[in-house]
């Protein structure tokens, strides 16, 4: 009988809900009004031949190298970071290694790390989902090759100041400290001018956010060149499709577009957690594109009465001391209207009070 390995019979199944999403999508984090036009119109003067040819990263490759202002040999062109996580523990983790996160954090640290062998350590965010620094330095140890770490983290917005995360890559040379900054572009810091100097740092972007090219499935991985040669050699040579490359250029070269996209989202953040303050509803204060509620018992009515509306938004009851939860995706102006339009109605609905948020994990 054919069985799969034990490690991927452990993996923990991350299934999020992709089917029937029409509505205003309040619920991936996506950018919720799509890609720049400049993107587009590459799109449209693609040829048929175009399509034939196997991609090729090296141009597009240089040209987020010099974006970054970074050196060819530290970035990698991955297919969205799903896939920068995977060739990191492809390339770094034996059977039997330990794996430090801090949680609630983003799933696919996990499912990445559990396919290999590798044995996974949970350590609980602090009060306020604030980052457990000191209890994820004491459990550093000689088995620990990999920590990853979001920053901005999901789904809580929560951050981890450059001290702490420097401080965690000096305490574990022997481990890959990857940096998630999926959603850099609404908090505005990075850790980019130490990836030189520390040869176990490494960063991850993506272009499915701020961009708006999710579909397209494009990310970047940077790192230490000596470490970037094994993880080029763990990835395929055709791992990005040619459509993203074409367009990636187009996507970094409209700056005007992402920037006004993060000022609205910027602005839309804070109008919906002044309006969440103002109901009562306990949420935390977040730093990327979306923020995280407690709603409490009828989270999942909550979500229902928001779908009916037409507006979709993410139940996280189930993440580590999420119990309640629900995130809500920020995009623009218009979608953050119909948002708020709809919060107090909803809330109404379900017969929602602020002790009903009293939930505990």
């Amino acid at each position: 009988m054919l069985d799969p390995r034990v490690a991927v019979k452990n993996i923990k199944r991350y299934q999020p809900p992709l089917s029937g999403r029409d509505g205003v999508r309040l619920d991936f984090n996506e950018n919720t009004t799509g890609c720049s036009p400049r993107v587009l119109e590459r799109l449209r003067s693609l040829s048929a031949e175009s399509l034939a040819i196997y991609p090729e990263r090296a141009s597009a490759e240089r040209t987020i190298a010099d974006f970054l202002g970074v050196t060819t040999s530290s970035v990698l062109l991955t297919n969205g970071v799903d896939e920068a996580i995977h060739l990191v523990c492809e390339t770094f983790l034996e059977p039997g290694d330990e794996v430090l996160l801090a949680v609630p954090t983003f799933a696919m640290y996990e499912v990445s790390a559990t396919a290999t062998g590798a044995t996974v350590v949970t350590v609980p965010c602090d009060a306020d989902f604030a980052f457990p620094t000191s209890a994820l330095l004491a459990r550093i140890n000689r088995r620990t090759r990999l920590i990853a770490i979001a920053n901005p983290n999901n789904p809580t917005g929560a951050i981890v100041c450059e001290h702490d995360l420097l401080a965690i890559a000096e305490a574990a040379p022997n481990a890959a400290i990857l940096v998630d900054e999926a959603y850099f572009e609404f908090y505005g810091k990075s850790l980019l001018a130490h990836v030189a100097e520390l040869k176990n740092l490494f960063l991850a972007r993506t272009f499915s956010k701020a961009y708006g090219l999710a579909a397209l499935r494009v990310g970047v991985l940077i790192g230490p060149p000596e470490q970037m040669m094994y993880l080029q050699r763990v990835a395929s040579p055709y791992n990005v499709n040619g459509l993203a490359l074409a367009c990636l250029p187009e996507a970094l070269a409209d700056r005007d577009y992402v920037a006004r996209y993060v000022t609205g989202v910027q602005r839309g953040r804070r109008a919906l957690e002044n309006a969440l303050r103002s109901l009562g509803v306990p949420f935390w204060p977040s730093q990327a594109n979306f923020v995280l509620a407690r709603i409490g018992e009828r989270h999942r009515e909550f979500v229902g009465s928001m779908r009916a509306r037409g507006i979709l938004v993410r139940d996280r009851n189930s993440d580590p001391g999420c119990a309640g939860c629900v995130r809500m995706t920020v995009g623009t102006d218009e979608h953050t209207n119909v948002l708020l339009a709809a919060l107090p109605e909803c809330l109404r609905e379900i017969s929602w009070a602020p002790n009903a948020a009293e939930v505990h994990a």
